[in-house]
């Protein structure tokens, strides 16, 4: 499902949209990542950003 532009409000960060630059800068400075280390963690768990951490942690 796609963001609903028209709403403002703060973003939801329990989700990791790799379609989103701005995500994807704030992911990877948030974890300290690069972009393909953040699209690898995101292709092996998904877009939860709880389970790319825990990933991250046990893959390090």
């Amino acid at each position: 499902m796609s963001d609903d532009l028209t709403k403002r409000g703060e973003p939801d960060r329990s989700r990791i949209a790799l379609g989103e630059e701005h995500e994807v800068r704030y992911w990877t400075k948030k974890f300290g990542i690069t972009e393909e280390r953040l699209q690898a963690a995101v292709k092996a768990v998904g877009n939860s950003a709880q389970n790319v951490e825990a990933w991250l942690d046990r893959n390090k």
